[in-house]
């Protein structure tokens, strides 16, 4: 084993415990996408089927909307070996995460160098925004799995054809994995195709033919459902284009201009000036400081907040790394293709509300930013005389070191407290001790004035999804004072956002009824004040977060 080599197995080693070690508790809980994918898993595991009981395989139907099904499919192994856990659910994603490190390294020592490629591997093992995504039963390190696997064997292809076809499949895999592909790839395939036509029109036409084909064949059913079939219901929901805050933004801004008594409203506020100037915005915060270096996306599944999507430090290095790969790289096709990837990388976020810090949407800019800053720690090195290399490479470590540490301790103790609500944690308990309890009760309520709970009910009981096919979509039930509500056997679930109020909540709930209330609606600790209980009701058992706080309550009517 030479040395490199032996460094590359140290660097997968670490990327192995960072992206496993206590999988189980942290993040501290399943998020509501994550048991959609579990139990669309579990569906498909016992009945083939995804659990609306949809056959299609370029999507899985889901309560909310319609999901890229490739995750889902693979989860069905460790869902059928450990359940719809966090060790079922998130395994698949670890391991995409551990060998998109390894194939971070392949595809630099293929564009600049051996010695670059350990240093994007070592950073990707360690990066915020890599680990963050690879703890998360979702489908984002499978797409840039698929994604870096493309592109090796496509480079590789240039000197050995037969490549061509594995790197057809795994592109034509990336829609597959999650909707980001479904914009970004095509854009940077053309891309791909202009700067390497020369090299292409060498390959074998045979090769050439049967990869398009494959790429059509394999992509095809997708892109085509994505652009007219029920998949665009997504894309809407989540577009500027379909925004309903619009109107009133072009409405308010128009009427400032009568008041101003300025004739051109009109030519300056419309939908044309506004959605391009949201686009712009989007496509440019996403290259900030502020989301790259400083808080990184706000959501908390998404980052940890202490620092941004990368280490503060590595601002310096990526802009070294833009003067070196631009002065230093031989290759200008690979570095052309380089730059037009960092270019394009923002295109799926940028024509989405809130894109322009949505790390998930944004997951293409990753691995391209990490490969120009490894590039500026290796090329800083060579400006150096010798007598200052050597403590270059200490202040390096020595750096990536407090950086990495800092980011751990933050990680692993406060990360579990701080984000235990955008988890959703609680939800298991609580709906373990409600189907625990239900055998009690003639019916059961299940608030959602908080989150969707739904699905939380279906993962954490393991509703049979064969039952569940059949009963869906599900039907409502009157229930005096709570209006139609849809229910599953004697499980009843109110609409999403509406609650009521503890002091109320006696007087309109039937007998024989167990009611899950949400500390949202109750907004009280009644752990720790349990005379506030009003006499007309019955606590039954509260359901705390990790950080001890109350988050369900269990209440019947007082007998």
């Amino acid at each position: 084993m030479t040395k490199k080599t032996f460094l590359l197995v140290l660097i997968l080693a670490l990327a192995t415990i960072l992206r496993i070690w206590k999988l189980d508790s942290v993040p501290v809980s399943l998020f509501g996408d994550e048991l959609d994918v579990g139990y669309h898993a579990y569906s498909i595991l016992k009945t083939g089927k995804d659990y609306t009981g949809n056959t299609a395989l370029f999507y899985v139907n889901s309560i909310a909307d319609k999901k890229a099904p490739l995750y889902s499919y693979l989860a069905v192994p460790t869902v059928g070996i450990f359940g719809i856990s966090p060790l079922g659910v998130r395994l698949p994603a670890s391991l995409f995460g551990i060998l998109g490190v390894l194939l971070i390294f392949y595809v630099v020592k293929l564009i600049t160098s051996e010695n670059i490629g350990l240093i994007s591997a070592v950073l990707l093992a360690v990066s915020p925004w890599h680990i963050q995504f690879s703890r998360w039963g979702l489908e984002h390190t499978l797409m840039l799995g698929l994604f870096l696997a493309g592109i090796y064997f496509f480079f590789k292809s240039l000197s050995k054809n037969k490549w061509l076809l594995v790197s057809s499949v795994c592109f034509a895999l990336t829609p597959y994995a999650y909707h980001a592909a479904k914009i970004f790839l095509p854009l940077i395939l053309v891309v791909m195709l202009m700067i390497f036509w020369r090299e292409l029109k060498k390959v074998s036409k045979s090769y050439f033919i049967v990869s398009t084909l494959l790429i059509l064949i394999i992509a095809g059913p997708v892109i085509i459902s994505s652009i007219f079939g029920n998949t665009a219901e997504r894309f809407n929901s989540l577009s500027i284009l379909s925004d309903s805050k619009n109107v009133g933004e072009i409405g308010f801004d128009r009427v400032k201009d009568i008041q101003m008594e300025s004739p051109f409203g009109r030519l300056f506020h419309n939908k044309i000036t506004l959605l391009l100037g949201k686009i712009g915005e989007n496509y440019f915060r996403s290259f900030s400081t502020e989301f790259l270096f400083i808080r990184g996306d706000i959501n908390l599944r998404h980052s940890i907040l202490q620092n941004g999507e990368f280490y503060k430090y590595q601002l310096f290095f990526l802009i070294l790394g833009l003067i070196f790969f631009t002065a230093k790289i031989p290759n200008q096709k690979y570095k052309l293709f380089i730059i037009s990837w960092l270019l394009l990388s923002p295109f799926p976020a940028m024509v989405t509300t809130e894109g322009g810090n949505h790390a998930a949407r944004l997951f293409f800019m990753l691995p391209v930013l990490i490969i120009i800053i490894a590039t500026g720690i290796y090329y800083s090195y060579f400006t150096l005389s010798k007598k200052f290399q050597r403590m270059y490479i200490l202040g390096m470590a020595l750096l990536i070191l407090l950086s990495f540490l800092f980011y751990q301790h933050n990680y692993w103790i406060h990360y579990p407290w701080d984000s235990e609500r955008w988890w959703q944690a609680g939800f298991k308990e609580a709906i373990q001790s409600v189907v625990s309890e239900s055998k009690n009760y003639d019916k059961v309520i299940i608030s959602q004035a908080d989150e969707p709970a739904l699905i939380s009910f279906l993962g954490y009981s393991e509703y049979p999804p064969d039952q569940f096919q059949q009963k869906y979509p599900l039907t409502s039930e009157d229930v005096p004072s709570f209006g139609s509500i849809s229910k599953l056997d004697k499980y009843h679930f109110p609409s999403i956002g509406k609650g009521t109020d503890l002091y109320s909540l006696g007087s309109v709930l039937p007998p024989k009824t167990l009611y899950l209330a949400t500390i949202k609606e109750i907004n009280l600790n009644l752990i720790r004040e349990p005379e506030r209980v009003p006499k007309d009701l019955k606590l039954i058992k509260s359901i705390t977060y990790p950080s001890g706080d109350p988050a369900f309550y269990l209440f019947q009517k007082a007998i």
